[in-house]
């Protein structure tokens, strides 16, 4: 039930066994080898097969129940041509209309019998086209002619974006592409020039680190860089590859969340949920050619190793002690994982080049590694009275023990739903309500006033931990019906069927907009039941489906299919349920609304609710279960704790900076429609170079470096949640 982040950043995030993050096609270059010199891709045997099988069991499993047909089909072909082109910036209007008259009735349903020829012809053009762009870029930033005092804009607006229709069209799009790629440089060279200058400890007489093999770092070098590796990356695509893509369009024609997943995508989902692998513990992330580490997994082979640090590129990859270091710039972040990655206890050598522009190799044994930092992480602060009127905050640590009399409360950060699937029905299984449970039971020890649970980032994952965790809270009831399709079907309920609760006392819930699926399923049950109150932005992501997944070659055998031995197909990831929450309203695409709205940024941000997504499913409602309600949360009581923060807030510069930055944000032209001159541009980003702390945020969320971090938004938080439980105590409702 994955959700939520799905097009964060317009990149697909995959996690891997040291963790990394990859985009299927990167937009921002191009690559120089001579098309002519390409080995074109090829449909197999088994790709006819996973496309068959594929194909039929979404039509079987799906909740919709529908038949692939020319609507499927064409609506498959528009989102396989945005998936590989999202900016339309290679695909001439011609190429479109060329194939739409031979692909777009039919795509689909050539899938379903095993004809692929769509998908390996379109991406064989893309692979042109690719080239060509190239051409004109590396002929552009040769002549080095560009005029940056004229007064024109690059569109980047995917939703109005149009193809180019003729030469002096795609000549056009791609010399203000460039134009606003070095600006782009320009000013990511700019911000490392002020963060040296803030750096007290920088000392402006050392030299600057030597180019890295020669590659110079100002942005017409790096860009001729950038644009002669991105059609080396297309041809490091695999079959696997274009059938993600490709079969996914199809299941995406379907509803957003419906896809395939090759076997290596298949194995990053499974390490994702279950919070463990085999490798060397780091996040990896690719950039122009290298393979650069992000973040340090905490108590991983990496750390107590000692010498990988963050913005180490490695550049050759060894196996064992003595095994020849191979060269992996250039190659794809996959490629380069699946030779970090490896069984625990044995030994992978990595060359790397330190931002001094040093080599070393560095020798690191593989062990098992549980991502502790995308687990569920805890905190408690306290707050005493100020003499202004309002409260102190501190976190109480053993060093640092809340001052008696102090109102505390506990905040627990849950990252996403997850359970090794691995080792699930096991006593020892990791799982978010096993996790959570043991966080509580310290709140409880430590005599916490009122707990906090923060889903704000929480993309969604096992439906039955959500189950579990708002069991945790309630007492029995109904948590959450499913309903499968035809609509003659009843709705299941399922039940908290544990009497028992772990956390009696007062609760709040943080949501946003990328707050998603099983996030909104507990979210959703606290609201129905009055059990606690929601904070956040005004409604969650608003994903109201169900997902199912099952390796491809494995449900076929088992429905006799395929009789041949279990081959590894990928896995299909289908909708197959709609879910209500225990009042019989769907989430799906309206969310869950909050009870007190605070100004955060992911308010702002495009192209991240279901509602932004192509073609979601729409659920009516259903008739209400069974289940008690505390009666908490009167109109009375949400009104007075929204009046009283709006009154805080007001009075907040932090809270009146997010404000303007918010707006700010919505209206600049750089979204969309960038200028291309120098002056305006740099102007323009000034004004919004306060969202930069923003973009930081988002980028540790997406790399993982996520958990309790304490500022005004947490601060306004814990006012809100102190003002909850004084309105409870004196109306004594709960």
């Amino acid at each position: 039930m994955n959700g939520g982040r799905r097009k964060f950043f317009y990149s697909i995030l995959v996690v891997l066994s040291i963790i990394g993050s990859i985009s299927c096609v990167d937009t921002k270059g191009a690559g120089a080898p001579n098309a002519t010199t390409r080995e074109r891709l090829v449909q197999t045997s088994r790709d006819k097969q996973i496309s068959t099988l594929f194909t039929r069991f979404l039509e079987g499993r799906h909740v919709t129940k529908h038949k692939i047909d020319a609507t499927v089909s064409q609506r498959s072909f528009e989102l396989f041509l945005k998936a590989i082109d999202p900016t339309k910036l290679y695909f001439n209007q011609s190429d479109v209309d060329e194939f739409a008259q031979k692909y777009m009735n039919s795509m689909a349903l050539d899938a379903r019998n095993g004809n692929l020829t769509a998908a390996f012809d379109i991406y064989e053009r893309f692979l042109q086209r690719v080239d060509e762009r190239c051409a004109i870029a590396q002929k552009l930033l040769e002549e080095n002619n560009f005029d940056f005092t004229v007064d024109e804009v690059f569109e980047r607006d995917k939703k109005t974006a149009t193809y180019p229709k003729n030469a002096d069209e795609v000549y056009d799009r791609m010399r203000k592409r460039v134009k606003f790629e070095i600006l782009s440089l320009e000013a990511e060279n700019r911000e490392k020039q002020r963060e040296a200058e803030n750096d007290a400890d920088a000392k402006s007489e050392e030299p600057a680190p030597a180019p890295i093999d020669g590659r110079a770092d100002d942005p017409i070098s790096k860009l001729k860089r950038r644009y002669s590796t991105l059609l080396k990356r297309m041809n490091q695509t695999t079959n696997d590859d274009l059938l993600e893509i490709y079969l996914t369009a199809i299941s995406n024609a379907y509803d957003p969340h419906s896809t395939y997943m090759s076997p290596k995508s298949y194995d990053n989902f499974m390490i994702q949920i279950g919070l463990n692998l085999e490798g060397i513990g780091a996040t990896l992330q690719w950039d122009d050619g290298y393979t650069i580490v992000k973040r340090i997994v905490k108590g991983s082979p990496a750390e107590k190793q000692g010498e990988l640090q963050v913005e180490d590129k490695i550049v050759g990859v060894g196996q064992g002690t003595d095994g020849p270091i191979e060269d992996v710039v250039d190659m794809k972040l996959t490629d380069v994982v699946d030779k970090i990655r490896g069984k625990g206890g044995t030994t992978v050598r990595l060359e790397v080049v330190s931002q001094d522009g040093k080599k070393k190799i560095i020798s690191i044994v593989r062990e098992k590694v549980d991502l502790e930092d995308s687990a569920a992480q805890s905190a408690i602060f306290a707050l005493t009275p100020n003499a202004d009127g309002g409260f102190d905050v501190a976190e109480v640590t053993s060093e640092n023990p809340a001052p008696a009399g102090a109102f505390k409360v506990g905040f627990l950060d849950l990252p996403s739903f997850y359970l090794d699937m691995k080792s699930r029905g096991s006593a020892d299984a990791r799982s978010v309500s096993a996790d959570a449970k043991r966080i509580l039971n310290e709140f409880n020890a430590q005599n916490v006033d009122a707990c906090i649970v923060d889903l704000r980032y929480n993309g969604g994952g096992s439906l039955p931990e959500a189950v579990k965790l708002t069991g945790l809270f309630i007492e029995q009831g109904a948590v959450v019906q499913t309903k499968p399709a035809p609509l003659t079907e009843s709705a299941q309920v399922l039940n908290d069927p544990d009497p028992s609760i772990e956390w009696t006392k007062p609760l709040v819930v943080l949501t946003s907009r990328l707050s998603a699926s099983a996030s909104e399923i507990f979210a959703g049950a606290i609201r129905d039941y009055g059990r606690g109150i929601i904070i956040g932005d005004e409604t969650t992501h608003g994903k109201g489906s169900v997902q199912s997944m099952q390796e491809l070659s494995e449900a076929f055998i088992a429905s006799s299919l395929l009789s041949r031995a279990r081959q590894n197909f990928g896995a299909i990831k289908i909708t197959i349920q709609g879910y209500y929450l225990p009042s019989g309203v769907s989430p799906q695409l309206q969310g869950v609304r909050s009870d007190v709205v605070l100004p955060q940024f992911t308010s702002a941000l495009d192209d991240i609710a279901e509602s932004d997504l192509d073609y979601p499913l729409t659920f009516s409602t259903i008739p209400q279960a069974k289940y008690p309600k505390f009666g908490a949360n009167s109109k009375e009581l949400v009104d007075y704790l929204a009046s009283r923060s709006k009154e805080r807030v007001a009075k907040s510069k932090d809270f009146q900076e997010e404000i303007e930055k918010i707006e700010l944000y919505k209206e600049s032209p750089l979204r969309k429609r960038p200028t291309l001159n120098r002056e305006k541009y740099f102007a323009e980003l000034d004004q919004l170079n306060a969202n930069k702390e923003e973009t930081d945020k988002m980028e540790e969320i997406v790399n993982g470096d996520v958990g309790v971090k304490r500022d005004y938004y947490l601060d306004e938080t814990l006012f809100i949640t102190k003002d909850y439980v004084d309105a409870l105590k004196s109306s004594a409702t709960l």
